[in-house]
């Protein structure tokens, strides 16, 4: 998932605005939120009006008990976990609880076909057990302004000189404010569209273990059917532990390591929840664009989300086919295959949502607002002007630059091959690095479904993009050799000659290279640099400048809506940057179409009748049924249920990489795992429903269950505090 934002200034502000920006935008961050439950608060600057709505809702901790840079707090039991999740910390032994599909990776690294861990899940019976993973966790240390010291280099520039050299004075602070020596890494985060600049300072753990998992089939369960959808029955979690060296610091894996002694851990609710009942997610949330202009959400529902939906559908298809035909080739593409799946049914859905809910007729109404504000305010009134001619600029090519990013880089074997096209015109140990890549790319690689990615992208480029934008005399000389343009057994034949020919197969020819300039003429290089080299020397620089005009005429929005109406502008929240926040709502249940009821959450019932026996995406294990059958719950059971309660949704404001993040109840208790949003508002990226959006969670009880009565692990539990 994902999000963003925009904003306004009379002149007679502009002296005061320029001289209070910074604290103008403190303020917004710790004002109210214009809708209930939408928002997601930069922890370190959750002001008074927050906070005691918060209360009102239900919260019993202090702002302290939150986020403190001088005392343990809340905030040091969450993680950045991997390269784009959130974890939490439940054990005072530095356990992590997260989702399946966070973990995924890792489960299936340590897969074989042996003990097939993704398919048949994994507890370690001991400390001993746990495996070694390359993932890392980072905690957060502490959050700093540095937004004087940053516009103070900025001034007045604006365009490319301005992009320039911000990037080097925010280079400058990240390399001031980081000690490789101490595991401690700075990365400044601008904020409201660039008009205000945070340092986030991390401490990266780098030797983390897998100690738990579920069966693939209970992690995964409902698969891309159920993907983005309410009800839910998926038990998406997977278990960690974080090591550190005997200081309790940092280290790379090492077998005299022992767990980390956590500042701060979670303790776990086994109460439940009911309706209404209040509810925060802390976590990471990777990127919104609420703030996107009407120009924006025409190019993603006209020309991006359809593109890149239609490229993944015909990825998906033929890796989908492999997969059904051999276990092996399953488990080999199960991690790629999620991954592309999970954002194909994302794009469809948010384009659907956005179109249904008229977010451009929306936008453009605030737009023309702002513009007849800004008549006679010199430094906007020709901002829509200018931005709409850049977008005009840009949209010819922006079909092209996704048939190359979703379609012809679609192919692993053309990815790959285009690291060899970039290493070309390396030092002399470009081919030692490639060997290491090669090694990689060979293991993970499935030669049918790739050789059909490539074909069939291939057409789909000469069929949809614009013939002026072809590379020159690609296809002529494809045509000459292979025939018809327009017969899909050209480009099959095509594909076959590349994969039968190409020296990326052939270990004898490979391990003869001296160098790299030899394969110039490789049918895959050739193949890659085609379109790359097309793309790059074409249509790059027209997306360079589209990319630094469209940043500055957001930048200038966000500051101009903010001069227009002061009063709207406190109930403004940052984007979504991948930076610690937290959002607070309640357990609700929905109406998402006219006589239709969702309830707050689904149970083992629900389970046991979308279980198919030996189905792809609705088995279950043979002991899970049985448990279920004989409503086997143990103390995990619900009370006013009955019954084991599987997942349950909230009002809370979520996005991309607050997968795993903690579901926490105002005690600071851990409730569930949330790990998805629904489809109904699937345009949260760019518009928050304040109606229907609602995040799925997985329940803790049934997390716990599966643990405990499922996977046999019942030492876990006795790791973990449990309130009852």
């Amino acid at each position: 998932m994902a999000y963003y934002f925009r904003f306004i200034f009379n002149t007679n502000y502009m002296t005061m605005f320029k001289r209070s920006l910074v604290v103008t935008l403190v303020l917004l961050s710790s004002a109210f939120k214009s809708f209930a439950d939408e928002g997601m608060w930069l922890p370190h600057l959750l002001g008074q009006q927050v906070y005691n709505d918060m209360v009102k809702k239900g919260l019993k901790l202090s702002k302290e008990q939150l986020y403190s840079v001088n005392k343990n707090s809340l905030k040091d039991a969450i993680i950045i976990f991997g390269g784009g999740c959130t974890g939490e910390i439940v054990s005072a032994e530095g356990l992590i609880f997260t989702n399946h599909h966070c973990g995924y990776g890792a489960i299936a690294a340590a897969s074989t076909m042996d003990h097939n861990y993704l398919r048949d899940g994994f507890y370690a019976k001991n400390k001993a057990e746990e495996i070694k993973t390359p993932l890392t966790v980072q905690f957060l240390q502490r959050i700093e302004d540095v937004t004087k010291e940053v516009e103070a280099t900025l001034g007045g520039l604006s365009g490319a000189e301005r992009a320039a050299k911000q990037t080097e004075i925010l280079a400058t602070i990240n390399k001031r404010l980081s000690d490789a020596d101490k595991s401690i890494e700075c990365r400044v985060s601008p904020v409201f569209k660039g008009n205000q600049f945070l340092a986030f300072v991390y401490e990266i753990y780098k030797d983390i273990r897998l100690v738990g998992a579920p069966p693939e089939s209970v992690g995964k369960f409902g698969g891309d059917t159920d993907n983005w959808e309410w009800p839910r029955h998926t038990g998406d979690y997977s278990i960690f532990r974080v090591y550190a060296n005997k200081n309790n610091k940092p280290a790379t894996y090492d077998a005299t390591n022992v767990p980390y002694k956590p500042k701060w851990f979670l303790p776990i609710s086994l109460k439940g929840v009911k309706e209404n009942d209040f509810a925060m997610i802390w976590g990471y949330p990777g990127g919104t664009n609420r703030y996107e202009s009407s120009y924006g959400i025409k190019l993603a529902t006209e020309i991006n989300n359809p593109t890149l939906v239609k490229l993944r559908d015909i990825r998906l298809k033929y890796m989908f086919e492999e997969m059904k035909k051999d276990p092996a080739t399953k488990l080999k593409l199960a991690s790629s295959y999620a991954g592309i799946a999970n954002y194909w049914k994302f794009y469809d859905g948010e384009t659907k949502q956005l179109l249904k809910y008229d977010v451009y007729g929306q936008k453009k109404a605030a737009e023309d607002k702002f513009t007849a504000w800004a008549k006679g305010k010199p430094e906007y009134q020709t901002l829509f002007a200018d931005w709409v001619k850049a977008y005009d600029e840009w949209k010819p090519y922006a079909e092209e630059r996704v048939y190359l990013n979703e379609g012809i880089l679609g192919s692993p074997l053309v990815v790959f091959a285009n690291s060899i096209r970039q290493a070309a015109d390396g030092n002399a140990d470009a081919i030692k690095q490639l060997n290491t890549k090669r090694a990689a790319f060979l293991e993970a690689e499935d030669r049918p479904s790739d050789e059909s990615i490539l074909a069939a992208s291939t057409q789909m480029f000469y069929e949809n993009v614009d013939k002026e934008q072809h590379p020159k005399g690609f296809f002529e000389e494809l045509q000459q050799k292979y025939g018809p343009l327009n017969d899909p057994a050209t480009y099959k034949k095509y594909a076959a000659d590349i994969f039968k020919n190409t020296i990326i197969f052939n270990d004898a020819k490979w391990e003869a290279l001296t160098s790299l300039s030899a394969v110039s003429d490789d049918p895959a290089v050739k193949h890659a640099a085609a379109f790359v080299n097309n793309y790059k020397e074409r249509f790059d620089p027209v997306f360079q400048q589209f990319t630094v005009k469209n940043n500055d005429y957001g930048r200038l929005y966000l500051k101009g809506v903010m001069a227009m109406d002061p009063a709207k502008a406190k109930q403004m929240y940052p984007d979504a940057t991948f930076t610690m926040r937290v959002s607070y709502g309640q357990v609700k249940s929905y109406n998402p179409k006219d006589a239709v009821y969702y309830d707050y959450v689904t149970t083992s019932k629900g389970v046991l009748e979308k279980y198919i026996a030996g189905d792809y995406e609705f088995d279950l294990p043979a002991k899970q049924i049985e448990l279920f059958k004989k409503k086997d719950f143990g103390q995990y059971a619900d009370p006013v249920r009955k019954d084991l309660v599987i997942n349950f949704i909230t009002s809370n404001d979520i996005t991309g990489g607050n997968s795993g993040s903690p579901v926490i109840n105002g005690n600071g208790e851990l409730l569930g795992l949330a790990f998805d949003g629904n489809y109904e508002a699937l345009s949260h990226k760019l518009a928050f429903d304040k109606n229907l959006n609602r995040t799925i969670n997985v329940d803790i009880r049934y997390v716990l269950w599966c643990i405990d009565k499922l996977g046999g692990a019942s030492h876990i539990i006795k790791e973990l505090k449990l309130v009852k």
